[in-house]
């Protein structure tokens, strides 16, 4: 259908005269059941890379999706990167603007540039709509559009309040599980009262991690079965999953997938086309290997103390504390192995005990090991960096005597710059690097069992950060520097002890993928 004479913004609450097949075409595009389909195949125009501006032709997967963005309130869409998503979902969002009246649509992306990009599609198809069909704008600017039927599109980055107050009729979030995790987790919290009234939700994204918000979504939509365990339509949250794959698209086939698995490399070909949940992120482990950890249930709790393994005889206990101010921000973590299996054995983490405390807590947990397993070996030991001093001056008010035990500590560093040698263990960028690298290898080399479910979820959040390895903003990582100094500790421990030596000495087997070089 040619593009007819138009000025680029219909002016508001004018009058006009339509033929009777104007009125026609208005009534098919207007239809509460085929409108989004017919409009969109007969009014809504794009900008083809290659091809520049065209009618939206779209494709088989598209109309399915198209039909499962209008017939369910809910739906959550996971598909494969350019295979035209977030371009059917504006087309969407232009119809239902300009035939639901007095409807508040909100668009939210993880980056600003990324919802200012699907409202300039909104505004280049608005634009080429002929009169008779599209409403009229009472405002028309880069972040909004306002139309004289009551409706409006607003656009924004998605943040822990975009939304809040607002009477949302149509959700849009597009690339969720690119928004921070813990944002992800706030702003659903906060938009879901909002779309509770009976507001519309449409979810979109390739895969990420498997733990954030979107991946969680994703999952309830997925399990589909009632309390009787009969089959359901609907996932156990309410949405509606549609998923796509990459040759459903009529230009990709094997030797499209060959090209572009040799450019992308096998991990993020099957991240961003074959839409497996591989952490996009440069993690310590490997994403792959890190997808395939999942996790146990503590066989006991001791207050917030988790144990997964009773202790036995004939194996060596070390504790790690790494204390934090306990004030609500950064939580402490300890981690309790056992060796040489190096098996996750007990774990502690919270962000409102005070140092005194957690120093407390360490002493109930070598306390435990030893009534459990007498005449066992225990080590223990704290992080003496910043806040650590603080843990140091706990434990020698207690008394060292009074900790079962041994307090392991860094042996003194010869001429020491001047420095006072404190004991437990200072962490510096190249101590924790190195440690980050035995901590990698024991891991991928399944030499190290790790059972906990935070522990793993701050894995997947310990990311490459300058010239070492942090938690994302936003995250913690007060497990994972816990565990570090359990790696640090055997390192000592392994000149005395031939088993755990065998075990921690690297072998061709166990060599796995390289660490980056940091270049400072």
């Amino acid at each position: 259908m040619a593009k007819p004479d138009l000025v680029i913004v219909k002016k508001a609450h004018q009058k006009e005269a339509f033929t009777e097949e104007q009125i026609r075409e208005f009534a098919k595009c207007a239809d509460p059941v085929t409108g989004p389909e017919y409009f969109m195949s007969h009014y809504f125009y794009i900008q083809h890379p290659v091809r520049g501006r065209m009618l939206y032709e779209p494709f088989d997967y598209q109309k399915r999706l198209i039909h499962t963005y209008h017939n369910y309130r809910f739906s959550i869409s996971l598909m494969p990167r350019q295979t035209g998503k977030s371009t059917s979902a504006a087309g969407y969002l232009l119809w239902y603007a300009m035939f639901i009246p007095d409807s508040t649509i909100l668009i939210a992306a993880h980056k600003y540039s990324g919802s200012q990009e699907i409202m300039q599609r909104i505004r280049y198809a608005y634009e080429s709509v002929p009169d008779y069909i599209r409403a009229g704008a009472v405002s028309y600017n880069k972040g909004s559009i306002d139309f004289d039927n009551g409706s409006r599109i607003i656009s924004a980055t998605t943040t822990e309040n975009t939304g809040r107050g607002l009477s949302i009729s149509l959700l849009y979030a597009d690339e969720f599980a690119f928004v921070r995790s813990t944002i992800g987790r706030e702003f659903w919290t906060s938009i879901s009262p909002t779309l509770a009234t009976g507001g519309k939700c449409i979810i979109t994204s390739t895969p990420n991690s498997d733990e954030d918000q979107f991946a969680t979504l994703w999952k309830g939509a997925n399990k589909q079965f009632d309390e009787f365990g009969n089959p359901t339509e609907l996932g156990i949250n309410g949405f509606k999953a549609f998923r796509s794959y990459w040759n459903e698209h009529p230009d990709r086939d094997e030797q499209w997938a060959i090209q572009q698995r040799a450019q992308l490399g096998d991990e993020r070909f099957r991240r961003e086309m074959d839409c497996e949940f591989i952490i996009w992120d440069e993690t310590l482990i490997n994403p792959s290997f890190l997808i395939e950890m999942d996790g146990l249930d503590p066989i006991e709790r001791q207050g917030q103390v988790r144990w997964y393994k009773k202790p036995e005889p004939n194996y060596t206990y070390v504790v790690a504390l790494d204390p934090s101010l306990g004030t609500g921000g950064d939580p402490a973590g300890i981690q309790v192995f056992e060796l040489p299996t190096f098996k996750q054995i007990g774990e502690w983490q919270h962000n409102r005990t005070p140092i005194q405390q957690q120093v407390g807590i360490l002493t109930e947990i070598t306390k435990y090991l030893a009534e459990i397993v007498p005449n066992t070996s225990i080590y223990y030991s704290v992080e003496n960096n910043t806040v650590g001093e603080a843990a140091l001056i706990s434990i020698s008010e207690i008394g060292e005597e009074n900790i079962r035990g041994i307090f392991l500590s860094e042996p003194k560093r010869m001429g020491g710059g001047g420095r006072r040698y404190r004991k437990g263990f200072n962490t510096t960028n190249s101590s924790k690097i190195s440690a980050c690298a035995k901590l990698k290898n024991l891991i991928e080399s399944r030499r190290m069992t790790v059972v906990s479910r935070p522990l793993i979820s701050e894995l997947k959040t310990f990311v490459a950060h300058g010239a070492s390895y942090a938690a994302k903003p936003g995250e913690t990582d007060d497990l994972v520097m816990s565990l570090i100094l359990i790696v640090r500790m055997a390192q000592m421990l392994q000149s005395f002890d031939s088993q755990l030596d065998l075990k921690m000495k690297d072998s061709l087997e166990d060599i796995v993928e390289p660490m980056p070089f940091f270049i400072t």
